[in-house]
């Protein structure tokens, strides 16, 4: 408004000057009166005759104005031109502008009109000239005065009003505007030649300017839309972004350079989100509740694909004033916001999977439940860390197991269970420096990794820590449960990394379980055990190859009649080197080694091959064949059991497959699953064990077994014992009312066969019927028998047809129970 109000008061100054020259210098003729008509005439033309450009809500012009007023100002009077300036244009441009606009039109050209006369008049310019040469150097000065002026005065009042920079608009088509300029500078010197035959000819010059003006207006137009095809590649190729907010920037900034448009925002759909912006950056990025409020006309577009699909939002365009975009605007809004709508929707997949590869990449790193590290995590961390020789200090390892968190699980449930979890692990990272890793390694065990410890000594102060802050009850549904725990110490090694340090920090905790400390720090002295371990893990390849795993036999004996019934399986491995090994030693190294599929169907293999024979022969015993726990985590377990009987034509009821009553993995469901597939299919299950644990009856509950074995521990105290029998009794009990076999192991003596016949138990097993032997030595065996019946290894306890006055602790047997009948 200062600018405009400034240029219209030294316009109205310029006219004031103006109409008093002339008026003292009137026109003083008719021929002087129709050159006045002219002048006004021609620069109404000038002005009328223009290309149309649109900055935001604008619309601006550029004319042939000072054309007309270079040739008036040649053959007329300045003030007369002045005048006719003012007039012609206020002719021009009444009713088609707003005052303000129409006001600055008509001052700045009566300015662009004085200065050129001024030039003209310092440069003695008077008509007609006396040759080309003095016609062409003033007239070019006047026409150069005459443009500068009017660029100097329009472009700071168009960047002020439409809030863009000055030089922007200087820059803008520069070359174009000097072809133009020198276009219709030629005009002028040419009409002034054509005036200088007769000043009529004047009329001719209103044609030759439209037809200039169209072919420069033609290759205006070309030139613009040339570059707003540029611009607008340009702005799909910044749009080709993975980041959101990138992309949601350059559609803000370059939608405003593209369409020349006061404000641009951009609201998506699917997660509530506006971005509002100009050509200077983004102004708001938030809620759309949450925007500041806006004025102005707005263009909408939906942001949708080509085929008007995937709609995820909408961009606006937003003037102060009202607009009409042209065709070729409409149809690069469509482009645009087709190829904004594809990118939005790229970079929000990329925005998706990068979220879904994090969450996965920490649920490969961290411990599902308490969010610790994971096992994985502690390797590569622990393995980095022990890379780097340079760390300061020590590092050390604390492995923490919980005690008897069975029970937890059990009698409260797993929910509670995980609850101390969560609580254990909290406690461990608040007691846990920063620099440490608390990691969860499964089930109830977690580690400590430590680093920069001055002294290894100061491990074991800062594993007491660690179980003390363990120490203070935890509540649940009201209970206070106390947490006890064994750690294990291990200070990195020189060699063997991450892996050696866990296996050290195993074996001492291990080694704190069985001393009953709560701490052990690893010692090599006392890792022999452990070594050797190693060592055979190494063997097992071979072991397996050479057939070194052998199976022995110990019978199972009816303890009435001493009759085999079943035979039970025992694995052994004659070891080149170390001689003949039980499973005790090597049986949790094939657990752990990967081979205990191969070591399974080897051993089962086996205990049916003599079963066959045994059928072969006459004798058609079952055989139990212990499994190990790990086994049960196979889902392809049950049918390769199956697969086997079938290879060796054996029904699978001749098969008896004995779980430890230690299975606490027994409450996963894979293992349940496989239980009852392996039932199902025939084949029996015994439960091993029974009654050392204390979560009998509820392993008992989840396991479809047949057949129940006495541990060895109660059948030898059961003579010095009550409690020793009142479990016996209480399992054969248990036995009959489930209708289930019960055997019992660990007979040594006949009183012990005698008084476990009288309490009801019907099988037995142990050093008084045989030792494990070899399938061949078991099957002479059998055909020699005792007392000249084959197919015994003992005596019967009666003879047959006696009479028998069973004690009163003695409850009826069922025919499950595999008792003869013996007659009254």
């Amino acid at each position: 408004m200062l600018l405009v109000g400034l240029v219209v008061v030294f316009a109205g100054l310029v006219g004031i000057s103006a109409t008093y020259h002339t008026i003292i210098e009137p026109p003083d003729s008719l021929r002087d009166a129709a050159t006045v008509v002219l002048l006004i005439f021609l620069i109404a033309v000038g002005i009328t005759v223009k290309a149309p450009i649109r900055i935001r809500s604008g619309t601006h012009y550029i004319s042939w104005t000072e054309t007309a007023i270079v040739i008036g100002l040649a053959i007329a009077p300045v003030s007369w031109v002045v005048l006719c300036t003012g007039i012609g244009v206020a002719v021009s441009v009444a009713r088609r502008m707003a005052s303000i606009k129409m006001f600055f039109a008509i001052g700045k050209n009566m300015l662009v009109a004085g200065g050129a006369g001024v030039t003209l008049g310092l440069l003695d310019w008077h008509w007609p000239p006396e040759s080309l040469d003095a016609m062409a150097g003033p007239l070019a000065a006047a026409y150069i005065t005459a443009a500068l002026l009017d660029e100097v005065l329009a472009i700071p009042v168009i960047a002020l009003a439409t809030r863009t920079k000055v030089l922007q608009h200087f820059r803008a088509n520069w070359d174009l505007r000097l072809v133009g300029w020198a276009v219709r500078f030629l005009v002028a010197l040419c009409s002034l030649v054509l005036l200088q035959v007769d000043s009529l000819l004047l009329l001719a010059v209103p044609p030759l300017v439209v037809s200039l003006h169209l072919a420069y207006s033609a290759r205006f137009r070309s030139r613009e839309e040339r570059k707003a095809w540029q611009r607008l590649a340009q702005t799909t190729d910044a749009l080709n972004d993975v980041n959101l907010d990138a992309v949601l920037t350059s559609a803000v900034i370059r939608a405003s350079e593209l369409f020349s448009v006061d404000e641009v925002e951009v609201e998506l759909h699917g997660r509530p989100r506006l971005v509002r912006g100009n050509a200077d950056g983004v102004t708001y990025d938030g809620s759309v509740a949450g925007a500041p409020a806006t004025t102005g006309s707005v263009i909408l577009t939906a942001l949708e694909g080509h085929d008007g699909t995937a709609d995820v939002g909408e961009l606006r365009l937003r003037f102060r004033g009202p607009v009409k975009l042209s065709e070729r605007e409409q149809y690069t809004l469509r482009t645009f916001t087709s190829a904004l709508c594809t990118a939005v929707r790229n970079a929000s997949a990329y925005e998706e999977l990068t979220r879904v590869a994090a969450e996965h990449a920490r649920a490969a790193a961290h411990d599902a439940l308490t969010g610790l590290a994971n096992r994985r995590q502690l390797l590569e961390h622990g393995t980095e860390l022990l890379a780097n020789r340079h760390a300061d200090g020590v590092t050390a390892l604390v492995l923490i197991d919980l005690n008897h968190f069975k029970e937890v699980n059990d009698t409260l449930g797993h929910a509670a269970g995980d609850r101390v979890l969560i609580e254990v692990a909290g406690r461990l990272r608040r007691e846990a420096r920063t620099d440490d890793m608390v990691a969860r390694l499964g089930g109830d065990e977690f580690a400590v990794l430590i680093t920069g410890l001055p002294a290894p000594a100061i491990a074991a102060h800062r594993a007491e820590g660690l179980l003390a802050a363990l120490h203070e009850p935890i509540a649940i549904d009201g209970m206070r449960i106390s947490v006890e725990a064994s750690g294990g110490i291990a200070v990195a090694p020189g060699s063997g990394g991450m892996p050696e340090l866990l296996r050290r920090a195993d074996v001492a905790m291990y080694q704190a379980k069985r001393s009953g400390q709560r701490t052990a720090t690893y010692a090599r002295a006392r890792d022999t055990a452990d070594v050797g371990r190693l060592a055979l893990g190494g063997d097992l390849p071979r072991a397996l190859t050479q057939h070194e795993f052998t199976v022995n036999f110990q019978p199972i004996v009816d303890l009435a009649t001493g009759e085999v019934v079943a035979a039970e399986a025992l694995a052994r491995w004659r070891h080149p080197d170390r001689g003949n090994l039980d499973p005790l030693r090597f049986l949790e190294t094939v657990e752990r080694s990967g081979l205990l599929p191969a070591f399974a169907d080897a051993v089962l293999d086996q205990s049916l091959i003599a079963a066959g024979d045994w059928r072969d022969a006459g004798f058609d015993l079952p055989v139990a064949v212990n499994v190990s726990p790990r086994s049960l985590l196979d889902p392809r377990f049950p049918s390769a059991v199956v697969a086997r009987l079938r290879a060796h034509d054996l029904p699978p009821d001749r098969l008896f497959l004995e779980l430890t009553e230690t299975l606490t993995i027994s409450q996963l469901e894979v293992v349940d699953q496989v239980l009852g597939q392996l039932r199902d299919a025939g084949v029996r299950l015994a439960l091993d064990d029974f009654g050392t644990g204390y979560s009998s009856l509820s392993v008992l509950s989840r396991i479809p077994v047949h057949e129940l074995k006495i541990d060895r521990g109660f059948v030898r105290d059961m003579e010095t014992s009550a409690e020793s029998a009142a479990v016996i009794r209480s399992t054969l009990d248990l036995g009959r009312s489930l209708n289930l076999v019960v055997v019992a192991e660990g007979v040594e003596s006949e009183p012990q066969r005698r008084a476990l016949w009288e309490m009801g138990c019907t099988a037995g097993q142990g050093h008084l019927f045989a030792r494990p032997m070899p399938s061949a030595r078991l099957l002479a065996a059998l055909h020699r028998g005792s007392g000249g019946r084959p197919g015994t290894l003992a005596p019967a306890l009666h003879d047959e047809g006696s009479v028998i006055r069973l004690s009163p602790n003695r409850r009826a047997s069922r025919k499950s129970d595999r008792l003869p009948h013996l007659p009254a």
